[in-house]
């Protein structure tokens, strides 16, 4: 692990980013839509939700996704900085804990990667997250569950009619997940299509309710 804070890199004895580069990194705004985060007037569902709903439950996030936090998950991703990969974990352990002793979730789930992709890359960065995480919480980690059968352009590059179209059966599951409460994990929501279709996939297997984990939520502005 790095001597030093990846954002202000001042010597750092414990954590890679240190306590004063991370109580100032980006909070999402209130109000927001009860189902997805995006910022509304008064705490209503947005149009976006209202007019597609999403067959995930609801999202938690433990940041915006702006600046510093958008280089910290590039840099996770394509940088190889993986020792973040515990201190995103941790990030989300304190914001998920209270909430999951109302939601009694019994597994996590990364969203899986293609394995084109997953060669690329080398890593599933979600899969990296979600296992420090599952032990923070005392909750098992289920990576074979649900798999991506179809690649494909990142979806962040498609409009989201496009997107919804290109992730129709894109994902696979072979398991039964009959009074399963999943908690779901991904790195950044956008437009929450791929989470979505992802909770359709395991809610069709039987899953009781799919929540959504986000290290940050992408806002429109």
């Amino acid at each position: 692990m790095p001597s030093h804070c990846l954002l202000c890199h001042t010597r750092s004895r414990a954590q890679i980013i240190c306590p004063a580069c991370s109580s100032d990194l980006p909070s999402l705004p209130a109000p927001h839509c009860p189902q997805c985060l995006e910022n509304t007037t008064f705490g209503e569902r947005c149009g976006r939700c209202l007019a597609h709903p999403p067959f995930f439950d609801g999202v938690f996030a433990a940041y915006a996704y702006d600046f510093p936090v958008d280089k910290l998950i590039h840099s996770f991703k394509y940088g190889q900085q993986l020792a973040l990969s515990g201190w995103f974990a941790a990030q989300l352990t304190r914001l998920l804990r209270p909430w999951h002793r109302e939601y009694d979730w019994n597994r996590i789930m990364p969203v899986p990667l293609h394995r084109e992709r997953l060669r690329e890359r080398g890593f599933n960065q979600t899969l990296e997250i979600a296992r420090p995480l599952a032990k923070a919480l005392a909750i098992p980690c289920d990576s074979r569950g649900l798999s991506r059968i179809r690649g494909g352009a990142p979806q962040a590059s498609l409009p989201l009619q496009e997107r919804l179209r290109h992730l129709h059966g894109a994902f696979s599951c072979r398991q039964d997940y009959r009074q399963q409460r999943v908690l779901l994990l991904d790195d950044v929501l956008t437009s929450g299509s791929t989470t979505s279709e992802c909770a359709r996939v395991l809610k069709l297997h039987g899953a009781e309710s799919v929540h959504v984990a986000v290290i940050a939520r992408a806002l429109r502005h």
